[in-house]
């Protein structure tokens, strides 16, 4: 609210426009205006609209300069500005000569165009014009009733006494939209409104006033009216929402703030028009007192008003709250209402509770993964919440973690789950101790429930187990070799039943090569056959066998047990010499030689380093040959004597390991001994007669290829001159004229779609006669057997004589050629009957489309196949 008061300081002024002397002189005061506001403001600021006249910080006005004689009242505009507000304020300052008032008419509100001052400058005798007046606004109530159009003001020139003058105004509002809410009388100058206003659409309107001669020449210079329209409560406070969504904790204070709610009044906010006060009508419910909440009447925060808001009685409040206008005012006010839903939010202040102080349960023993337990559990908060949600944690019975509780997330049971297998030979029974809490912490000041703990027993119940054997797997360590029956180790289980008399038996369940056997009543493991280190199915010297023992339980049970055997080696096998083959070149020279090694299947140290040598019989052989040693696992074979003819020999070396005893091996090699080039490689010729083929091995093969080859070109000798005679030989027509190749048999005889409907009872041989009796005479199919009787053909005499043979060959081929019956009436497939009455013409009805003879001579230009048909046709050169 906004108030501007104007005093005097002089005493003996009355408290009108304040009246000056004839000449003001410079710096005294002249008044003092005051500025109040609402918040108080300290630091205002004011400024004047009139150059001649400034105010001070207190709001004294005083003359800038020394102001001549005047006349007319003088009027100002003062503007009032806040230091960090950044809103301004204006007021009008009249001032007026002492002892002078403006003159109007009486009960009509004058504006007078500003009378022209003009003070003379310096020689040049220059004037200028004094600046205009402001004029004080205009204000219009809105939305009234009228009668219109209702007269504002006058404005009136003091120049319309000496000449005709014309009165008009522009601006929005007169000729600019709205247009025509304001006219003026263009004769007398009185400004009217037209229609009822409305502040909440404009709430100002700024207008200038022109006054010209009858000649439309300007007399005075435009004014500004400002007209303000005065508001109505002529609009009920809205609320941005008619619900309103809110939530406080239970167990919330008096004074906490809850929520807020927010009302817009479309009038005037700076009269009490737009000014809300806020209430609340009704709570519902009305628990646990009816004035749960209370509301600022100004800002609409709703808060607490009392204690006992628990969710768990009352989850939602439902609050009904009114705005007011006119600060409140029932009587004067308008109103609307809203509702506000305020719910009531969960905290941790009921601990989960256990339905039970004891459970019970029963497992089977060495079961893993199953619930054996539930528990029931109760808590009053906010369901699948942190608040609500239970968990459960065993606190005693339970030392080696056998028993593991999970939450069901659906209803918050704990389902007590056996995680570790139980054994009822230790355990048969636990006695564990549960604790439930929730996954957030209990609220400040609640306690825990003495009901938060429970015991539970769990029975366990006895399964027949299966037998284990203590030792799995099981290593033995055994040399290779031992004999068959001998008795390896006793592989025994154990029944973990002790409660339980039950017999266990056993039997082989894997025994790869077949070495092993079992006792069926002790476990005792004999051989069979004799072990062999180098086997395959020794992986690494270790040889495994599975097997079984069962009790006689019911149901039976039955356990696994593997049996390692780690074979130690023995020298039993002798060294291998290699390479099997090798080649040297017929006479010796340093680089023909074969190196020579040997493998050995044992293992170390029953293999190299090896002894090479040569047997001493037969004599030839160590007179031809020799080794020498380069190292422990080689040797190197070459010619003792300085040729050898070419051929493949055999040479036996004796290979020696180093086991104890050392075993040997007496290996043959096939050395083939051939020519070789200068690069010491054997030749081809070498190679062959190497081979152990002769030389008239070698002719026998030459000859015969050669015999082939003479073969293959006599046969494609025959065949060129074959082909040349056929060529040669002339054909019995001429070429040009054989069209045998024009002759083409056609499988296909189907007519197209449209002779795919025939009848095929035609080509059949009819049931009845009737239809082939009634047929007109002359006219008979020929695949049909006439209904006549059988001619009679000549009888062959038992002994002909050979001149009556022709006779009778002739007589018999007239019979048949005239027997209407005689076949093949069937086969002739001849169709010259097709039905009475058929719309389709006889192709002997087809002509020649031309008048005249037919041209063929065109078939002379198609080739020499058609060179007949020309012929035939056209005329050619044999006519």
């Amino acid at each position: 609210m906004l108030v501007f008061h104007i005093s005097y300081i002089s005493p003996d002024v009355s408290p009108h426009p304040l009246n000056l002397t004839t000449a003001l002189p410079q710096t005294p005061s002249l008044s003092l205006v005051k500025f109040e506001d609402c918040q108080h403001s300290k630091a205002v600021g004011f400024e004047s609209s009139d150059p001649n006249f400034s105010v001070r910080p207190d709001g004294s006005v005083y003359a800038e300069q020394e102001v001549a004689n005047l006349s007319e009242p003088i009027q100002f505009m003062v503007t009032a500005r806040g230091g960090h507000d950044p809103h301004i304020w204006e007021t009008t300052v009249k001032l007026a000569l002492f002892g002078h008032q403006p003159s109007s008419r009486k009960g009509e509100k004058s504006v007078d165009f500003p009378r022209k001052h003009q003070k003379s400058s310096s020689a040049n005798g220059l004037r200028r014009q004094k600046r205009d007046w402001v004029i004080p606004p205009i204000n219009v109530p809105e939305n009234s009733r009228g009668p219109f159009p209702q007269m504002l003001v006058r404005i009136r020139s003091d120049q319309d006494l000496e000449k005709g003058i014309r009165y008009s105004i522009t601006g929005a509002g007169a000729d600019q939209p709205p247009i025509d809410v304001y006219n003026i009388d263009p004769v007398h100058g009185k400004m009217f409104v037209t229609r009822p206003l409305d502040r909440e659409e404009r709430a100002s309107y700024h207008l200038r006033a022109h006054a010209v001669d009858m000649n439309g020449n300007k007399v005075e210079s435009p004014i500004d009216l400002y007209i303000y329209v005065i508001d109505m409560n002529d609009n009920r406070p809205e609320f941005q929402n008619q619900v309103y969504n809110g939530s406080v904790a239970e167990g919330s204070k008096p004074g906490t703030l809850v929520m807020q709610v927010t009302a817009n009044d479309s009038d005037d906010d700076t009269t009490a028009n737009g000014m809300v006060r806020y209430r609340i009508l009704s709570q519902t419910p009305h628990m646990p007192i009816p004035n749960m909440f209370t509301i600022n009447s100004e800002t609409g925060d709703i808060f607490t008003m009392a204690a006992g808001l628990d969710r768990e009685k009352v989850s939602q409040y439902i609050i009904i709250v009114q705005a007011t206008d006119m600060e409140g005012n029932l009587n004067f006010g308008l109103s609307n209402t809203a509702t506000a839903l305020i719910s009531v939010t969960d905290i941790n202040d009921n601990p989960p509770e256990l339905t039970a102080r004891t459970f019970s349960g029963e497992v089977p023993e060495n079961s893993v993964n199953v619930v054996v337990a539930n528990l029931t559990v109760i808590d009053r908060d906010q369901p699948h919440s942190p608040n609500w949600a239970a968990q459960y944690r065993i606190a005693s019975g339970d030392p080696q973690g056998h028993f593991l509780i999970r939450t069901n997330p659906v209803n918050n049971d704990g389902m007590v789950t056996v995680v570790k297998p139980v054994d009822y030979e230790q355990n048969r029974a636990f006695m564990l101790t549960v604790i439930v809490s929730n996954k957030a912490p209990l609220a400040s000041g609640i306690q825990s429930s003495l009901q938060s703990s429970a015991g539970v027993t769990i029975s366990v119940q006895d399964v027949n187990e299966s037998p284990v054997f203590p030792t799995n797997p099981k290593s033995i360590r055994f040399e290779e070799g031992v004999p068959a029956g001998t008795t390896l180790t006793v592989f025994a289980a154990q029944d973990p039943d002790l409660f339980i008399q039950q017999t266990v038996r056993y039997s082989k369940l894997s025994d790869p090569a077949n070495w092993l056997r079992i006792n069926r009543t002790n476990g005792q493991i004999t051989t069979m056959a004799v072990l062999d280190r180098e086997s395959m199915y020794v992986r690494n010297n270790i040889y495994e066998a599975t097997f079984l023992a069962a009790d006689n339980g019911s149901p039976p049970a039955s356990g696994t047990g593997t049996l390692q055997i780690h074979l130690i080696d023995v020298n039993d096998n002798a060294p291998v010499m290699m390479p099997k083959e090798a080649q040297l070149c017929e006479r010796a020279n340093p680089r023909s030689k074969v190196n020579i090694t040997a493998s050995d299947a044992d293992a170390d140290p029953h293999v190299g380093p090896f002894v090479f040598e040569l047997p001493s019989y037969p004599p030839s052989i160590r007179r031809n040959w020799t080794i020498s040693r380069i190292s422990g696992d080689y040797a190197q074979l070459r010619l003792r004597i300085p040729y050898l003819d070419a051929e493949v020999y055999d040479v036996p070396i004796i290979v020696s390991d180093s086991g104890n005893p050392p075993l040997s091996n007496r290996s043959i090699i096939k050395v083939k001994v051939c020519p070789c080039d200068d690069n010491g490689d054997c030749t081809t010729t070498g190679a062959v007669a190497a081979a152990g083929l002769g030389t008239g091995a070698i002719i026998a093969i030459l000859i015969c290829i050669i015999i082939l080859l003479i073969l293959v070109l006599v046969f494609v000798m025959w065949m060129k001159r074959r082909e040349k005679e056929r060529q040669a030989k002339p054909l019995l027509i001429d070429p040009e004229d054989d069209v045998r190749d024009n002759i083409l048999k056609y499988d296909e005889e189907g007519g197209g779609e449209e002779d795919q409907d025939y009848d095929l009872s035609q080509l059949q041989q009819p049931e009845s006669v009737e239809h082939i009796i009634s047929k007109p005479v002359g006219v008979r199919r020929v695949d049909e057997r006439p209904i006549i009787a059988e001619s009679q053909y000549p009888v062959r005499p038992s002994l002909p004589h050979p001149g009556d043979i022709g006779d009778f060959i002739n007589d018999g081929l007239r019979a048949a050629d005239n027997d209407p019956t005689a076949p093949p009436y069937d086969s002739l497939l001849v169709f010259d009957y097709e039905g009475s009455g058929s719309t389709a013409g006889s192709v002997s009805s087809l002509n020649s489309s031309s008048s005249g003879d037919q041209d063929y001579d065109y078939l002379n230009d198609w080739g020499p196949r058609f060179k007949k048909l020309a012929d035939l046709y056209g005329g050619g050169e044999d006519d």
